[in-house]
């Protein structure tokens, strides 16, 4: 029956060729082996090189198992049968002829009979917040024969523990002593002063995410940090001068209460229509509005095409009056039923958009209209429609002034319609579509954005003064800052996931769009909160139709300076005079996972060229691998070559997981591929990450040393400094002194291969677009995160500040915010960290040398903003 009494699990050991070993011996002996990375409760062995900070060692001791080195297999496996344990017991040298074994205590007790487990009769009421770090406590505890409890407590439960994390006045009220969590590990290991120092030394690198267990608890600068953030996302982002202070510059006059448009009535049966105007323009006054139905036949008179400039311009007026002395936003609903009836399309009768939406065709000389208007567009037309336009953009911010500011001295008896009975909502939004910002509307609004941006900077004689994308990129900018101030406090990823839709939406149908026009755009708006969105997806969809990839980690200070900076230099080398590659995109460049392919993704072949394409190009498997993935698993370099050769490939293709081709070849340890893709123009992204795996951690996770090298050797020292989703960075995965030595020694050749290429601008007008997206990137993200600043040392957000700077100083990152949920929090430390490296010199490598000598305005403006972000950085440790 020996092959029930060798139930193994491994911890500890990444190198798939070693792992493979181990499993097969096992096997071969009659064992079993069970795989996964938590615990198991009926394996009867655990393998690791050392003694490890993690869940399945600790597990292992409180359940008293026996904790071997790989030895113990791999000589049973020579042996034929398997060996006794002793020998192979993992142990902690102490500096002395002496040493300890971790497990042997908890195994002989419980192997006696003298307890079931290192936690037999505890009934712990377990209080840890995070639910993945909850589950393996549990596990933990579960192993060591304790009961478990979560909050609410059963009333006919009583406990012996409390065990929480953090440690707060709620867990100290219980009828029990209360611990932090790391307890357990001093229960297990208390009385070995090594043992502990050890779990210190090992905690910032664990193998397992999972595995640091001594505390120190950040949990209030988490809220602190958190609150800060609120309180950040919370201000107004757009201010309108003119509704400041705003009071009625009219108080209702009792006279005009009577006033009679019975008269103005007859004038426009009789057609005088110009008449009737002066009449309605004379009697206009604070709660008085003329009856609808006459307005609505002035406008239809207004939109003939007969009518005189002057007309129109009175109009203009009366109505701009109107909007003045009667503010829906401070008035009743029935003052919004009004504006909402006379403004649409008087023949249509549609609603505001359709109205709104054919003032913006007629101007933009589209045929597709709510119905047909006098054409060619007249100049005197084309001012009236843009004067609509801008009426109805100061209404719109007069409805989001007073949703943020609040402020307003409403007449006596007046109630102000919630925001969900606005004007904006009704315009905007249908019912069902409220909780989404890129609604049918706005995405109509969008498209004629680019189309106006295109007309607008093309500078079109009469129509270029019209300014029309201007006044639409105010209104989109109004837009967003109401649906955000109405969704923002009750759910902060649906604000998120409502700007990015948009973003990617405006970067996708601006495919067409010169990358001037684009930066144009990104310039003049007004929104910090939009411009951030923007100018991201506009970059990345610019590097995307160049050949060059993001990840789709959340956006931060880090993947700005070690993601997008490296690729300027890209940018800059990119051939010059040849077009963009545009048109339409089966995924958008910008979505996750940054699928770059086209519907085509190869132009169209000659039948010479037919006969060179490999068989299977097109098709893509189940997992969303294609030709080139395949041909890089199984090492197929001809293939590879051929694919490579052909006009339009893309060498960063995901598949659905995200995995690029070079990931594949660095998995499988396929050089040749790995070479031939380096060599390609435009050349793999190395920096994308899936799951926080780099190509250059695939490599080293497998084992693969000759391709690791060969990346290093290619990109430099820059790939060293990726961290994976437990914060190791490469040299991590890699025991052997003298394999890390070979990596550094790969890292710098190629440093001095960058450093020596002579390198010029190519590409200067391209490279000017990225600097300037990139600039305006920045500062939106200064802006709108609230990264540290010039305060004064009594700000409390300085305060905050330093608290930060000083945790990072005595803990890591990782250690720092450990545990943490709100990743808003983890975000603002990781970009005082940022700064933090950016002020000590660290990451000058991301910006090539073409790049940093750039004469371009842009280019050097970035350079100014990325030296101010180093002084931030010095002034930071200046300031403790």
């Amino acid at each position: 029956m020996e092959s029930c009494t060798h139930v193994f699990q491994i911890s500890g050991i990444k190198t798939k060729d070693k792992k493979r070993a181990l499993v097969q011996g096992i096997l071969q002996l009659g064992g079993k082996y069970i795989g996964g990375s938590v615990y198991h409760y009926g394996s009867t062995h655990l393998i690791i090189p050392q003694v490890l900070s993690s869940e399945k060692f600790l597990a292992a001791c409180a359940a008293g198992k026996w904790v071997v080195t790989p030895g113990y297999v791999l000589d049973s496996v020579k042996n034929g049968s398997w060996l006794p344990e002793g020998p192979y017991e993992v142990t902690i040298s102490t500096g002395s002829t002496a040493a300890f074994y971790p497990a042997r205590q908890w195994r002989e007790k419980v192997s006696s009979g003298r307890l079931k487990g290192a936690f037999q009769g505890w009934r712990v009421l377990l209080m840890v917040q995070e639910p993945t770090r909850r589950a393996m406590f549990k596990r933990l505890l579960n192993a060591g024969m304790a009961k478990v409890y979560h909050c609410p407590l059963p009333s006919h439960a009583s406990i012996t523990h409390v065990m929480a994390k953090p440690v707060t006045e709620n867990s100290k009220s219980h009828n029990a002593p209360c611990y932090p969590v790391s307890h357990i590990v001093q229960h297990l290991f208390g009385q070995s002063n090594h043992v502990e120092k050890n779990f210190h030394m090992t905690e910032d690198h664990p193998t397992e995410t999972e595995a640091r267990f001594v505390d120190v608890d950040f949990s209030n600068l988490e809220a602190e940090i958190k609150n800060c953030v609120i309180k950040q996302e919370g201000q107004p982002r757009l201010c309108f001068l003119e509704f400041l202070g705003y009071h009625d510059p009219y108080r209702p006059q009792s006279q005009a209460t009577e006033t009679d448009f019975s008269n103005a009535g007859s004038m426009i049966e009789c057609g005088l229509f110009i008449e009737a105007l002066e009449s309605i323009r004379s009697a206009v006054f604070p709660g008085l509005l003329p009856p609808a139905p006459y307005l609505i036949s002035l406008l239809e008179y207004a939109q003939q095409g007969s009518a005189t400039s002057v007309f129109l311009r009175n109009f203009q007026q009366v109505m701009d009056k109107l909007l003045l002395t009667n503010p829906p936003w401070l008035a009743p609903s029935s003052v919004k039923k009004y504006f909402t009836q006379v403004l649409q399309c008087p023949q249509c009768k549609s609603g505001l958009w359709p109205f709104l939406e054919t003032a913006i065709r007629y101007c933009l000389s589209s045929e597709v209209t709510c119905h047909p208007l006098p054409g060619p567009a007249l100049p005197t037309l084309l001012h009236f429609h843009c004067g609509i336009l801008a009426l109805a953009l100061k209404l719109f911010q007069g409805e989001l002034h007073s949703v943020t500011a609040g402020d307003f001295m409403l007449p006596k008896g007046t109630r102000v319609s919630p925001a969900s009975g606005s004007l904006l909502y009704g315009t905007f939004w249908t019912v069902w579509e409220r909780s989404t910002l890129l609604s049918s509307a706005v995405k109509q609004l969008a498209q004629l954005l680019i189309q106006a941006a295109m007309e607008d900077y093309a500078e079109r004689d009469e129509k270029q003064k019209l300014h029309l994308a201007d006044t639409l990129l105010d209104l989109l900018s109004v837009l967003v800052e109401f649906w955000c101030q109405q969704h923002f406090k009750l759910n902060q990823i649906l604000v998120e996931k409502g700007l990015k839709d948009l973003s990617e939406h405006l970067a996708v149908i601006s495919q067409d769009v010169a990358p001037v026009v684009l930066v144009e755009l990104v310039v003049r708006v007004r929104s910090t909160r939009l411009k951030l969105m923007m100018a991201d997806a506009i970059f990345r969809s610019l590097c995307c139709k160049n050949g060059v990839t993001m990840g789709d980690e959340p956006l931060s200070l880090k993947k700005m300076v070690l993601s997008y900076l490296p690729v300027l230099g890209s940018l800059a080398q990119s051939p010059s005079g040849t077009r963009l590659r545009t048109g339409p995109t089966s995924n958008s460049c910008t979505s996750q996972g940054t699928n770059c392919r086209t519907q085509n993704s190869l132009v169209t072949e000659t039948s010479a060229e037919k006969e060179n394409i490999p068989r299977g190009l097109n098709r893509v498997n189940a997992a969303g691998e294609t030709l080139l993935h395949r041909a890089c698993k199984r090492n197929q370099v001809e293939t590879v070559l051929q694919i490579l050769a052909l006009p339009g490939t893309d060498v960063n293709v995901k598949d659905h997981a995200g995995w690029t081709p070079l990931h594949e070849a660095c998995n499988h340890g396929s050089t040749q591929c790995v070479e031939a893709l380096l060599h390609h123009r435009p050349a793999p992204v190395l920096i994308n990450q899936v799951g926080g795996v780099s190509p250059l951690h695939d490599a080293l996770l497998n084992g693969h040393m000759d391709i690791a090298k060969m990346l290093l050797e290619h990109a430099g020292s820059v790939l060293l400094r990726q961290t994976d989703n437990d914060g190791r960075v490469p040299l991590d995965l890699v025991p052997a002194p003298s394999q890390r030595e070979e990596l550094l020694h790969s890292a710098q050749v190629g440093d001095s291969t960058l450093k020596n290429t002579v390198t010029e601008v190519s590409n200067l007008p391209l490279l000017e677009a990225g600097s300037s997206l990139l600039a305006h990137l920045i500062f939106s993200y200064q802006q709108e995160r609230g990264l540290p600043g010039h305060t004064q040392p009594g700000d409390k957000p300085r305060s905050l500040v330093c608290k930060m700077v000083r945790a990072l100083e005595t803990h890591s990152f990782q250690k720092v915010t450990l545990g943490w949920t709100d990743q808003r929090a983890v975000r603002m430390v990781e970009d005082v960290e940022t700064l933090l490296e950016l002020g000590q010199g660290k990451h000058q490598g991301q910006v090539s040398q073409a790049v940093r000598e750039c004469r371009g305005e842009n280019t050097q403006f970035l350079m100014e903003i990325l030296e101010d972000l180093r002084s931030r950085g010095e002034a930071l440790v200046a300031d403790l």
